[in-house]
């Protein structure tokens, strides 16, 4: 064998393993980005950067519907946990003597309501 031709072989077998190495890496990263874009709900991008948007089909919407009134009804009762928890905390941290004025008075407009 030629030593010029031998010379560029073995070049070539040097390079080689590391650009499929190179390779192989940017492929596994491009792939486990996607993977964690997929995961974490990030909008996926084609080749010229454009978000590609998932279509909507009718199911999809329905279900988006059922979300966003189950979600209007969770924020309705978490309200009220906060009001209650506003006057739970107030009795917890008021004076004993003026709560007690305050169930006195509302132990005598009980009894002159009834």
């Amino acid at each position: 064998m030629d030593p010029e031709v031998a010379q560029v072989f073995s070049f070539v077998m040097d390079v080689l393993p590391w650009a499929a190495l190179i390779t192989i890496v940017g492929v596994g990263g491009s792939l486990l980005a996607t993977w964690l874009k997929i995961k974490n709900g990030y909008p996926l991008q084609s080749s010229w950067g454009f978000a590609l948007h998932p279509k909507t089909d009718q199911e999809s919407q329905e279900r988006i519907k059922l979300l966003t009134g189950e979600n209007a009804q969770l924020r309705a009762e978490l309200g009220s946990v906060k009001d209650r928890l506003e006057t739970l905390e107030r009795i917890a941290t008021d004076q004993p003597s003026k709560l007690a004025r305050d169930i006195d008075a509302l132990r005598h407009d009980q009894g002159g309501n009834a």
